[in-house]
């Protein structure tokens, strides 16, 4: 336990290290403005600066359906169903070894469908109903109230509330990365309803459903804090009280399929354009901006890390490509809708470095065993593309510009203030989830299992009959 709290610790740390020394103090007119919605208690995850004020009466004019929005929005679903399977799936299926190829596959799979039933019962209603500062509340519980004539905006609110379903669905299925080849399948189902409950929900409520941080006026365009920082705390504390895997430091346990972990990240990419473009929620020019940064800050990240391991390493590797990939495509996610194109080169460019400091230096140092480096890519560069926000938002940077009023420091401080929240929220809920979990099932198979690996002592399956 000791172990864990210093870990928090120095992650929270890190959180506040990542303050640029300097702040211009300047005040930009610009303002940004959230997308409104027909119903209040549905905030869209996105937010987009206003080209100019629109006269009262429009504002005050109900809204009306648009088809191409709608359609737009219903693609870009699809894309993120495919990030998640076959693209998360098959990226993690490749990097453990061959023993436990199907069980990740089935966690990811099984994991995607549990939450999606869990979101429709209770999930979409307590984070985007009106509640309090943290969660919302049950008025549409079970969908209640929801109809084929309900609005979220301009496109139909069963569309909003499947996109955010596959948010939600995604983001413990990157947790699994953390714990792969020695936990229990059981146990997986058991953490992910209750994680999604009481971590994911709080902060998707905190920062897009009109809580805490949405308030404080932090941003996060399509999930930097509510996905990539909270599964890489989940992640890290799951490596931590599972313990490392048998043999891990002695025994050479390389990724038993790079091909597949190569199509894998490619999925990603794909598919993170509907999970960052798809978030402003309608076919406009922002959605062009975001659809830029995305595939350039991706780019640049994937020069950043085998440039990197060219240099110190003295060869370039696929692993190194794909794993730059995916750090630049987490760095983005928060910023895409409020910085410019050059910015979003600098952000993925930086982040490749900061993730490939966090798998080597940072995981060697503290020896924790983060299967497939969830908290080093997912966590660190959550983080740093959430601080970058705010810095590569000021319009001299090719940034939309701040609210009214707030200047670089002040925008920056609150990025900081959102990801200690989130560090802090979702650390101490991990740590007590996987306790219960392990009291009431048990966390880790047993040794024997774990030698002849998880595919068929938990499934009765192999991947291969070669």
């Amino acid at each position: 336990m000791k172990k864990i709290l210093s870990v928090l610790s120095l992650v929270a740390l890190m959180g506040l290290a990542a303050t640029p020394v300097t702040y211009a103090e300047e005040t930009v007119t610009e303002t940004v403005t959230v997308t409104e919605t027909v119903t209040p208690d549905a905030a869209p995850a996105a937010e987009a600066p206003a080209a100019e004020a629109a006269p009262a009466e429009a504002a005050a004019a109900p809204a009306t359906l648009d088809v191409g929005n709608t359609a737009f929005m219903i693609i870009a679903t699809v894309l993120v169903i495919l990030m998640t399977i076959p693209g998360l799936a098959l990226f993690y299926g490749g990097l453990v070894r061959q023993k436990n190829m199907l069980s990740v596959l089935m966690q990811v799979f099984v994991v995607f469908s549990l939450i999606s039933v869990l979101w429709a019962a209770y999930g979409y209603s307590l984070t985007f109903t009106e509640g309090n500062m943290i969660v919302g509340g049950l008025s549409k519980a079970f969908l209640s109230g929801i109809t084929t004539d309900s609005l979220s905006g301009t496109i139909p609110e069963y569309v909003f509330l499947t996109f955010q379903m596959i948010f939600a669905a995604l983001t413990p299925g990157l947790i699994v990365g953390g714990f792969a080849e020695r936990i229990k399948f059981s146990a997986v189902l058991l953490f992910t309803a209750l994680w999604v409950t009481f971590a994911y929900i709080p902060i998707a409520h905190m920062v897009w459903g009109g809580g805490y941080l949405a308030e404080l006026g932090a941003k996060d365009f399509a999930g930097g804090t509510v996905v990539h920082i909270n599964a890489g705390v989940a992640a890290l504390v799951g490596a931590l009280m599972l313990g490392k895997r048998i043999g891990y430091g002695k025994e050479a346990m390389p990724p038993h399929n790079l091909v597949m972990t190569m199509i894998g990240a490619s999925l990603l990419w794909v598919g993170w354009f509907g999970f960052n473009v798809g978030s402003e929620l309608a076919a406009d020019a922002t959605a062009g901006m975001v659809l830029i940064n995305t595939q350039l800050a991706t780019a640049a990240a994937v020069i950043g890390w085998i440039f990197a391991e060219w240099l110190f390493r003295g060869k370039p590797s696929m692993l190194g490509a794909a794993s730059g990939a995916v750090a630049g495509l987490v760095a983005i996610t928060p910023a895409c809708g409020f910085i410019g194109p050059m910015g979003s080169i600098i952000l993925g460019f930086t982040a490749s470095f900061v993730s490939l400091w966090g798998v080597t230096k940072l995981k060697g140092a503290l020896g924790y065993d983060d299967s497939l480096d969830v908290f080093g890519v997912h966590g660190l560069a959550g983080i740093w593309g959430a601080v970058g926000t705010g810095v590569l938002m000021a319009p001299g940077l090719g940034g939309v510009g701040y609210a009214e009023g707030v200047t670089m420091g002040g925008q920056v401080t609150t990025q900081i203030i959102a990801v200690v929240v989130t560090l802090i929220w979702t650390g101490v809920v991990s740590v007590i989830l996987y306790k219960v979990v392990d009291v009431v099932v048990g966390l880790r198979v047993s040794e024997e299992y774990e030698r002849e690996g998880l595919d068929t002592t938990e499934h009765g399956e192999r991947a291969y009959s070669l």
